[in-house]
């Protein structure tokens, strides 16, 4: 089986993308695929490195059975993109912010979470920072069912030896 690896982006790495990394780890347990599929988060701004996720995204996740507790804030870095096989963005304003750093040869690997949920009517997790619980569980529910999505997208490249 071959390894494949996805690091989730939104602005400060401490409310979106670490929820989609605890979401997907998760998934990617439950399938027996953790030794195949390297998950990871960052934000694109520093304000946050090195802190843990907002209380609030522990504590809606905590109530689903997610642990973000552990995970810590970090900036991408130019790297990233060589290291990763996917860039997945939260919105456009972070697509548009990877662009700006990333090499050209590799700007394909970037893409919105939510392409992965068709179905879905919103096209970007909305940041929940500024607003109440409830967002924060939108988030949630955004990142289950995308990450669902993109683990059922990224199977096929896993079994290619």
């Amino acid at each position: 089986m071959k390894t494949v690896s996805v690091c989730f982006v939104c602005l400060g790495n401490i409310c979106r993308s670490p929820t989609a990394e605890a979401v997907m780890r998760r998934l990617v347990d439950e399938a027996g695929l953790t030794e195949h599929l390297e998950v990871d988060s960052a934000g694109t701004g520093d304000w946050h490195i090195g802190e843990a996720p907002d209380e609030r995204a522990q504590r809606a996740g905590g109530q689903r059975g997610y642990d973000l507790a552990p995970l810590r804030a970090r900036q991408i870095a130019e790297e990233d993109f060589r290291r990763f096989d996917l860039i997945v963005a939260m919105d456009e304003a972070n697509v548009v912010a990877l662009q700006g750093i990333c090499p050209a040869a590799e700007r394909d690997k970037i893409r919105l979470l939510m392409e992965f949920a068709p179905q879905a009517e919103a096209r970007v997790v909305v940041d929940p920072y500024f607003g109440g619980d409830a967002g924060f569980e939108t988030v949630l529910d955004q990142c289950e069912t995308a990450c669902a999505g993109l683990l059922a997208a990224l199977r096929p490249q896993l079994m290619v030896e």
